[in-house]
């Protein structure tokens, strides 16, 4: 998994290249984690990620433990993970609220 992480005033993108699971799953907390306290708008930039498990559901729908809220976004989303969001979301639209993280859905 290669993450690259770029800041801009109060927004950040983070770009994963490679697939996510729970292997991947803790550097990618941790480059979350590690954003300086001024960051207000995170994009995952999911291009270059053409599979996620489980472990991406957690990712993208488990608030931070360093209590910073921030507006959380996803671009690039590949076949297999737009699939896995819209799976999770149909099973249970209250817990994965696709709205917040895709911008382009209007809400339910």
């Amino acid at each position: 998994m290669n993450i690259t992480t770029t800041i801009d005033g109060t927004a950040a993108r983070i770009r994963t290249c490679g697939e996510i699971d729970f292997d991947t799953l803790p550097p990618l907390r941790a480059a979350a984690g590690a954003l300086p306290p001024q960051v207000t708008d995170l994009e995952w930039d999911l291009t270059g990620t053409p599979f996620m498990d489980v472990a991406g559901l957690h990712l993208l729908f488990t608030p931070p433990t360093t209590g910073t809220q921030r507006r959380t976004t996803v671009t690039g989303l590949g076949a297999q993970p737009l699939w896995l969001l819209l799976t999770a979301a149909d099973a249970d639209p209250a817990v994965f609220d696709l709205a917040r993280l895709l911008p382009d859905i209007p809400p339910a």
